[in-house]
């Protein structure tokens, strides 16, 4: 029974994305507390394995994002000490995290997403060509942090210096016009999908972090073929990376109707912004009942 034991939920961490982390682990931990569970909230850094022992962890809610915690080394180290944890194992993590990698296995299986090429910092002369609008993204980064929109060549250095901040590679990826879809995906079920109107500009971290400066649709405004073809695409990314009972897959669905696979992201948001219980409260699922089904997640084997 995962009600006999102590469950440390891991937040915060050494990312850019702390601060939502620690919003997420938050809420995590009080929905938790309030369905009657042993939890300790862990804030986590260089000494969490020390923590680990010393709080007498028994089983692991990782709420992190990026770097260190999404990425598959918190998940390893998990592993080493034998303790289990929600989501995905170490290699989904790590793949969903390098854009390129995972870009590279969609494709493989078949499944749409934008052309995209990769510049290494190392490497010298001219981006590659590319018609713009393009997306310039750092490869090993999430919730849109050091992204940016290239509509004209001459600001193009200005967008790889903003990306290469955070990591060595970074993405030039194909700007698709069109609508902005999330599909979450709970055990082997998407949940409705949720169409992204933001206010100004594009979903940028800003946007999706702060109440009130996008709109949420659910379901999405979709025909019934789009809306099918879409979750039956979200759930094939989600096995085609290995992927652990829950991710959130995003879209971008253009004027035809035809859906391109962004990212998929193992350890979604769980904030009051956060778009997969936004997805699951459209499905009769209320918070805390989600963060009971993910905790069951740790006792599903790892890919």
């Amino acid at each position: 029974m995962i009600t006999d034991k102590k469950i440390g939920v891991l937040m915060g961490g050494l990312s850019s994305e702390r601060d939502i982390s620690l919003r997420t682990g938050g809420l995590v931990a009080a929905s938790l507390i309030k369905k009657g569970y042993s939890v300790v909230a862990i804030d986590i850094d260089r000494d969490l394995p020390r923590r680990l022992i010393n709080e007498g962890i028994e089983v692991a809610f990782i709420a992190l994002h990026g770097k260190y915690g999404e990425d598959g080394c918190v998940q390893g180290l998990l592993e080493v000490m034998g303790i289990p944890y929600t989501g995905s194992g170490v290699s989904a993590s790590a793949v969903c995290m390098d854009k390129l990698l995972a870009k590279e296995i969609l494709e493989h299986h078949g499944i749409s997403t934008p052309k995209f090429s990769a510049l290494r910092k190392s490497e010298a002369g001219e981006p590659p060509s590319m018609r713009y609008p393009v997306v310039v993204k750092p490869c090993r980064e999430g919730s849109t942090i050091g992204i940016s929109i290239v509509s004209d060549k001459k600001d193009l250095g200005a967008a790889l210096d903003n990306a290469f901040q955070y990591g060595d590679t970074v993405l030039l990826e194909e700007y698709i016009a069109g609508m902005e879809v999330t599909a979450g995906i709970i055990g082997d079920k998407t949940l409705p999908l949720i169409e992204i109107v933001p206010g100004e500009g594009f979903y940028d971290f800003k946007t999706k972090t702060t109440a009130g400066m996008a709109d949420y649709i659910v379901p999405a405004r979709l025909s019934s073929r789009v809306t099918k073809d879409i979750r039956d695409t979200a759930l094939r990314a989600h096995r085609a990376l290995g992927c652990c009972y829950v991710s959130r897959v995003d879209f971008r669905v253009d004027p035809a109707g035809q859906a391109y696979v962004l990212e998929v992201n193992t350890i979604p948001g769980m904030t009051d912004t956060s778009l997969l219980p936004k997805a699951a409260g459209e499905a009769g699922i209320g918070y805390d009942n989600l963060v009971e089904m993910i905790l069951s997640s740790a006792f599903i084997e790892k890919q």
